[in-house]
């Protein structure tokens, strides 16, 4: 397979969680298309950096997995519904073991921007912070949610390199 296609396809993966992360932190929403995107997008990145069947089915497993529980934070409203998406589809990408960093690093940049927010929507930052932009006033609105997509991009992006798809493309490439 051509190197820079590989290389793409699996760059797909970050540039995709940057995104739902810039969004959702600017309108409090992650597209439904994102996370469709990354599930569609696996099956060809495992195929194209020839990742074991096992992996495969593993990687699956860990999604649905992901995906259920995320759906009964989102019924207890712990997340939103993009987010349980985003979580499920990025677990999809990064299988076991890179699972269990993906988990820690989005907790603590979970606890980490709900810090933040917390000391943007009260105290004496907030009036500097209603002169900001919009979406920075939006953000610093009490009683507001927190993007949590940007903390699944921040877990999702430390945990890559661990994953089958992007260890396998970079032994391949010299183990950079």
């Amino acid at each position: 397979m051509v190197p820079l296609f590989v290389t793409a396809l699996l760059l797909a993966f970050p540039v995709l969680l940057l995104f739902a992360a810039g969004k959702d932190a600017l309108s409090f929403t992650i597209p439904n298309w994102i996370p469709l995107a990354l599930a569609a997008l696996f099956p060809v990145a495992a195929f194209v950096v020839q990742a074991p069947l096992a992996s495969i089915g593993l990687n699956v497993g860990i999604g649905v997995a992901v995906l259920v529980a995320g759906m009964a934070m989102f019924a207890m409203r712990w997340l939103g519904g993009g987010d349980a998406k985003l979580l499920a589809a990025a677990a999809l990408w990064l299988g076991w073991p890179a699972l269990l960093t993906f988990g820690l690093v989005a907790a603590l940049a979970g606890g980490a921007l709900a810090l933040l927010l917390l000391s943007l929507r009260s105290g004496p930052l907030r009036p500097l912070v209603l002169m900001g932009p919009p979406w920075v006033t939006r953000l610093a609105e009490p009683g507001e949610g927190v993007p949590y997509g940007v903390a699944i991009a921040a877990g999702a992006l430390a945990a890559y390199p661990q994953s089958i798809l992007a260890a396998g493309h970079l032994a391949g490439v010299g183990g950079l």
